[in-house]
C-alpha cells in the first residue's frame, strides 16, 4: 500500500497523488487493492505502471475502462513503427487485464464476460497488428492491398483462432492458439510468383508483435502448432494445401480442435469461406465403425479409469487431470463430432452451449450437462485466479498447504478445507462423466494389464500425464517418444497416410508401446521400429496383423531390442514379417530334401527368370531372418545354426544354379563333358559354408570347377570356347547371388579363394585346378581346401571335384616345413589385424584363427596316412584327429570347447551389432543376456572370465601344437621361401 501511494506522490499531477491516498483511506476500495496487492504481483505491477488507468477505471468503471484499453489498441495501430505498435498494444493489455480483473475479482462480470472480453482483447490486437504488417508489405512493393483503408479486406489472409480463442473463452494467461492460410490463387496475386515467403514472414513478424516480451512486457503467447503437420510446415499454409491435408490425412483430433475454429482476425470473409469448404470434413454425415471407434479413442486416450490414480488437490492440474477441464471439453467434442454431421444444432464452439445442445439433442441428461456446466465454471474461475497472481499460464495448483490457503482467500472461501471440498467434489463429478461416456467401447489399454495413465497423441504439443505415463514404462525420452508418435498420426510415413491406418494405429498404441517397453532399452527399441515404420509401403494390413496377432508384435519388439542387424534387415525387407506369421519348426530347417522341397515348391510360381532371382531372394531371407530370431530367443544356439544356415544357403545356390544355366544357355547352348557326356559346372563351398558354420551375416566362400575337353565350344546360337563359356557362367551364377533386386540379395560373394586368387579365372577345369596346387598353391591355400566342400552341379562333376580335392590334401608333405609356415603366417596376422579376445573372438589370441589354424595344419600334416582325418567342419575334424590318434584327447576337448564357445558367441554378436565392433558400455540389456545364454554363465564378469580363461587354454594348446615346435626348428628352414 506504501509503494501505491509513493508511486503517486512521484507523478506531477496533485489530483492523481490525492486519488491515491483516497482509496487507501476508504474502507472498501482498502480492502480491494489489499486483494490485489496481497495475491497477484501481476496485476500489483499493472496497477503501479498506470495509476491514472486505475483512477479512470476506479472513477468511470470496468467497462468503461475496458472500452478505453480497446481504444489504445486501434491507437497504437495507426503507427508507422513497429516498436511504437508494440509498445501501444502492451499498454492496452495492462488497461485490459486490470479492466478485466476487476470486474471479475467483484462480481460486475460473469464467467462468460470476463472471457469474451479477453477474446475480444486478443481479436483486436491480432487485428492491429495484421493491418500494420499487410501495409508495410505493400508499402515495400511485396503485395498488393485490395482496401489500403482497411489492408485485410479481400486479402486472403486467413487467421483462425483455436481452442479457448475460437470459442470465446480465453484464460488471464492463455496461450492463443492460431493457423495462418493463405490464398494466393486469388486474382489479386496473379503477378506475384509466390506468396508462400512474404505470407511466412508476416506471420513471423504478427507472432513477434503478439509474443515477443519486452520492457513493456507482452501481450499473449502464441501456438501455431495446431497447422497442419506442424513439424513439417512453414508457419503460414496456403488454403489449397490445407484443404488437401484436411480432407487426405487430417485426424479426428483435427477435427475437434476444428470444432472451436473461428476468424479472429486478417481476411474474416476468407476465413469464413475456408471453414465452409472443410465443413464436410469436420462434420461427416456418415460414420462408419472403424471411424466412431476412432473417435471414441480420443477419449479412451485418456485413462479416467476408477480405481486408477487418485485424484489430488496438491500439484493436480485443473486442465490436463483427471476430472479436469480438459474432460468436459472432450466429453462435449466427441460427442460433437459424432452427431453434429446430422444435427446442425450441435455445431457450437463453447463448452457450456456444446453441452446445452447435447441436452437438446436428447445425447445427454440435463442434470449431466448442469454438473459438468456448474463444474466447467468453477474450474474456469480457479484457472483464472491461478494465471491473475503472476501472469504465468499454468493450471497448476499449489503443492503445499499454505499455497492452498492463499488461492482459497483469493477465491473468497473462508478457508483451505472449504475450497478443497468444492474441488475434489467437481473434480470427481467429473470423473464419473468422463469415464461413463462410451463406457461399451473397448478400453485402450493392453489385455491383463491394469491401465498405466494417459496415452494421448492429439494436439502439437505433448501430454504432460502422457509423459509421464511414458516414463512409468520406462522410456528414457518421453518427449521424443511422443513426438514421432504425433509425426506417425500425421501421416508422415506412406504407412500412416490412410484414415484406416490411423484408426487401427490409434487402438494399437497402447499395446504396441507397452510391448516394446519390455524391451530392456525401450528407447531404442522404439526408434527401430520407428525406422521399420518409415520404409514400409502401407499400414493397415501389418497394424492388424498386430492387433490380432500380439505374439507377432512381441517377436517384432524383441528384435527391435536386442537385434540391431535383424531390426536392420526387417526395416529394410518389411515382407520378412511373413516368416514370423508362419515360423516354421527349427526341425524343418534340418533335412537339405525339405529345404528343397519348400523351396522348389515356392519356385513353381515363378512366370519368368526375375522371379526366380525373388523368390530364392525372399525364401533364402525368411529363413535366415527366422533363424537368427531363434538364436535371439534362445531357442537355438548359434553354433547349432551353424549348419542350419549352410544348409539354408546351399538350398538358395542348388536352387538357382539350372536356371541360371538355362537362362545362360538360350543364348550359348552347352559344351559337352568329358567323353562326349553332358557339360556342367561344379559350386564348390570353403570357408564358413564349407564347413557347415556360418553365421547370419556370413558371405560365400565359393569357387567353380567344370570338366570339359580342351577345345570344346558351347552349342547355342552364339557358341562359345568352354574356357570363355565357364567364366561368363559363373560371373553370370555370382550376379544371381549378389545382385540387388526388390527382394534384396541372397549372399555376398568372396571368389579370392580361387586358383592364384583375384588375377585367375573364374572357373577352373578339374585338370588345371589339380595342377595349381600341385605346382603353385601356398600353405594357406591348402588350408582353406581343407574346408572345401562340393554343394551344387552334376553329381558326377561333384563326385569328380571331391576326388581331386581329397587327392590334393593326401599328398604327403614335409612336416618341418608345413609347421613353419603354419606358424610363421599366424604370426603375421597377429601383426596385420590384431585383435583383443573381448570382444574379438575371432583374432583374439586363443580365438577361432587359432582353433581353426590349429586343426586345419593337424590335417595336413596327418592326411597322407590317414585320411580319415579329413573333414569340413572344424569340430568334428578335431573328433576324427582324436579318434585316429593324432591328437591326445584331453587337447582336443579343449579346442573343441573353445570352438563351440567361439561359435555361440560369434553367431550371437553377428545378431546383435553386425560387424560393427561390440561396445560392452553401449550394449542393451537384451543384448547382454543374449551373450550369457550363449556362454553359459550367470552374470557379465563371469562371461568374461569364461572367455578370457577359454582363450588362454586354447591358446596354450596352439602354441603347443604349433609355436613351441616351430621355435625348435632349425632356423635355415624357416628362412626358405614357402609355399
Amino acid at each position: 500500500m506504501e509503494r501505491w501511494i509513493e508511486t503517486a506522490d512521484r507523478t506531477d499531477d496533485p489530483d492523481l497523488a490525492g486519488f491515491a491516498r483516497q482509496m487507501a483511506e476508504t474502507p472498501d476500495a482498502r480492502a480491494l487493492l489489499e486483494a490485489l496487492f496481497g495475491n497477484s504481483p501481476f496485476l500489483t505491477d499493472c496497477l503501479l505502471k498506470d495509476i491514472g488507468f486505475a483512477r479512470l477505471l476506479f472513477q468511470d468503471g470496468v467497462d468503461q475502462g475496458f472500452a478505453n484499453a480497446l481504444a489504445q489498441c486501434d491507437l497504437a495501430g495507426e503507427s508507422d513503427d513497429m516498436k511504437a505498435l508494440m509498445k501501444g498494444l502492451r499498454r492496452a493489455k495492462r488497461q485490459a487485464a486490470l479492466s478485466i480483473a476487476l470486474a471479475d475479482i467483484t462480481g460486475q462480470w460473469t464467467l462468460e464476460q470476463v472471457t469474451q472480453a479477453l477474446s475480444a482483447l486478443a481479436e483486436r490486437s491480432l487485428q492491429v497488428g495484421a493491418d500494420f504488417l499487410l501495409r508495410m508489405l505493400a508499402k515495400q512493393g511485396k503485395l498488393p492491398l485490395a482496401n489500403p483503408d482497411n489492408p485485410s479486406e479481400g486479402s486472403g489472409l486467413v487467421i483462425l483462432g483455436m481452442g479457448k480463442l475460437g470459442a470465446r473463452e480465453l484464460n488471464y494467461s492463455s496461450d492463443i492458439d492460431l493457423i495462418v492460410f493463405y490464398d494466393d490463387e486469388l486474382p489479386l496475386y496473379a503477378e506475384i510468383e509466390s506468396l508462400r515467403q512474404p505470407m511466412v514472414r508476416l506471420t513471423q513478424d504478427l507472432v513477434k508483435i503478439i509474443e515477443e516480451r519486452t520492457v513493456d512486457g507482452y501481450v499473449f503467447r502464441t501456438d501455431l502448432r495446431l497447422r497442419p503437420d506442424p513439424g513439417a510446415t512453414p508457419v503460414a499454409v496456403s488454403v489449397a494445401a490445407a484443404e488437401s491435408y484436411y480432407t487426405s490425412v487430417g485426424q479426428n483430433w483435427e477435427r475437434a480442435a476444428m470444432i472451436k475454429a473461428r476468424p479472429v482476425a486478417g481476411d474474416i470473409e476468407a476465413g469464413q469461406r475456408f471453414l465452409s469448404h472443410i465443413a464436410p470434413y469436420i462434420w461427416r454425415k456418415h460414420l462408419d465403425f472403424a471411424a466412431i471407434q476412432d473417435i471414441h479413442s480420443i477419449k479412451r486416450q485418456i485413462a479416467a479409469h476408477k480405481g486408477g490414480r487418485t485424484i489430488a488437490v496438491l500439484g493436480h492440474n485443473i486442465k490436463l487431470g483427471r476430472g479436469g477441464i480438459r474432460e468436459i471439453e472432450f466429453f462435449a467434442q466427441t460427442q460433437q463430432l459424432i452427431w453434429g454431421g446430422r444435427n446442425a444444432d450441435l455445431r457450437i464452439s463453447d463448452t457450456c452451449s456444446a453441452l446445452d445442445a447435447l441436452v437438446r439433442a436428447g445425447r445427454i441428461t440435463e442434470t449431466v450437462a448442469e454438473e459438468m456446466k456448474t463444474a466447467y465454471r468453477f474450474l474456469r474461475e480457479v484457472e483464472h485466479r491461478l494465471q491473475m497472481i503472476d501472469d504465468a499460464q499454468t493450471q497448476t495448483l499449489p503443492k503445499d498447504d499454505a499455497g492452498i490457503e492463499r488461492l482459497a482467500a483469493f477465491l473468497a472461501y473462508p478457508d483451505g478445507a472449504a475450497f478443497r471440498h468444492d474441488l475434489l467434489h467437481h473434480l470427481q463429478t467429473v470423473e464419473t462423466h468422463y469415464s461413463e461416456l462410451f463406457e461399451e467401447s473397448p478400453s485402450l489399454t493392453v489385455a491383463g494389464e491394469q491401465a498405466r495413465g494417459n496415452l494421448v497423441f492429439t494436439g502439437g504439443e505433448s501430454d504432460p500425464d502422457t509423459l509421464e505415463t511414458l516414463a512409468e514404462m520406462g522410456y528414457d525420452n518421453p518427449e521424443r517418444v511422443a513426438s514421432l508418435v504425433r509425426g506417425w498420426h500425421h501421416g508422415r510415413y506412406r504407412a500412416t497416410r490412410s484414415e484406416r491406418a490411423r484408426q487401427i494405429l490409434t487402438e494399437l498404441m497402447p499395446l504396441l508401446l507397452e510391448t516394446l517397453s519390455r524391451s530392456a532399452s525401450p528407447d531404442t527399441a522404439f526408434l527401430r521400429f520407428d525406422q521399420f515404420l518409415s520404409r514400409l509401403p502401407a499400414g493397415v494390413q501389418l497394424f492388424s496383423m498386430f492387433q490380432a496377432n500380439p505374439r507377432l508384435l512381441e517377436a517384432v519388439a524383441q528384435v527391435m531390442g536386442g537385434a540391431p542387424f535383424l531390426a536392420e534387415q526387417l526395416s529394410r525387407r518389411p515382407g520378412l514379417l511373413e516368416s514370423l506369421l508362419t515360423e516354421p519348426d527349427v526341425a524343418a530347417l534340418q533335412s537339405a530334401e525339405a529345404l528343397q522341397r519348400d523351396l522348389d515348391q515356392a519356385l513353381g510360381l515363378a512366370g519368368d527368370y526375375q522371379d526366380v532371382l525373388d523368390i530364392v531372394r525372399r525364401w533364402n531371407n525368411d529363413r535366415r531372418f527366422l533363424i537368427g530370431l531363434h538364436i535371439l530367443s534362445g531357442k537355438l544356439d548359434a553354433d547349432a545354426a551353424g549348419p542350419l544356415l549352410s544348409r539354408v544357403a546351399e538350398t538358395a545356390i542348388r536352387a538357382l544354379l539350372p536356371h541360371v544355366e538355362a537362362d545362360f544357355a538360350r543364348q550359348h547352348g552347352m559344351p559337352p563333358g568329358p567323353e562326349g557326356g553332358t557339360g556342367g559346372i561344379a559350386v564348390v563351398a570353403l570357408g564358413k559354408l564349407g564347413g557347415g558354420e556360418m553365421t547370419i551375416g556370413s558371405d560365400l566362400d565359393l569357387v567353380f570347377l567344370y570338366d570339359a575337353p580342351i577345345d570344346a565350344q558351347s552349342d547355342g546360337p552364339r557358341p562359345l570356347p568352354a574356357v570363355q563359356y565357364y567364366a561368363r557362367l559363373g560371373q553370370r551364377l555370382i550376379s544371381a547371388l549378389t545382385a540387388q533386386t526388390g527382394e534384396g540379395d541372397v549372399y555376398p560373394v568372396d571368389m579370392r579363394l580361387r586358383p592364384s586368387g583375384k588375377t585367375g579365372p573364374i572357373a577352373s577345369s578339374l585338370e588345371s585346378f589339380a595342377k595349381y596346387y600341385a605346382e603353385s598353391a601356398w600353405t594357406w591355400e591348402f588350408m582353406a581346401l581343407t574346408r572345401a566342400r562340393p554343394v551344387a552341379g552334376p553329381e558326377a562333376l561333384l563326385d569328380a571335384a571331391s576326388a581331386v580335392i581329397r587327392r590334393i590334401l593326401t599328398q604327403p608333405r614335409d612336416p618341418a616345413t608345413l609347421l613353419a609356415d603354419v606358424a610363421d603366417m599366424r604370426h603375421r596376422v597377429e601383426k596385420e589385424k590384431p585383435g583383443t579376445i573381448l570382444w574379438d573372438v575371432k583374432m583374439g589370441r586363443g580365438g577361432l584363427v587359432d582353433v581353426e589354424f590349429a586343426v586345419q595344419y593337424l590335417q595336413l600334416r596327418h592326411a597322407a596316412e590317414r585320411p580319415d582325418v579329413l573333414d569340413q567342419n572344424t569340430t568334428a575334424a578335431y573328433e576324427k584327429l582324436v579318434g585316429a590318434g593324432c591328437l591326445p584327447a584331453e587337447t582336443g576337448a579343449t579346442l573343441i570347447a573353445a570352438t563351440r564357445l567361439w561359435r555361440r558367441l560369434q553367431g550371437l554378436l553377428r545378431i546383435a551389432v553386425g560387424d560393427v565392433a561390440f561396445d560392452e558400455e553401449a550394449a542393451t540389456r537384451d543384448q547382454k543376456d543374449a551373450l550369457l545364454r550363449a556362454g553359459g554363465a550367470v552374470d557379465f564378469d563371469g562371461l568374461k572370465q569364461n572367455i578370457l580363461a577359454t582363450a588362454e587354454q586354447a591358446l596354450a594348446c596352439y602354441r603347443t601344437l604349433i609355436d613351441d615346435p616351430a621355435a625348435a626348428l632349425p632356423k635355415p628352414s624357416q628362412q626358405e621361401k614357402t609355399k
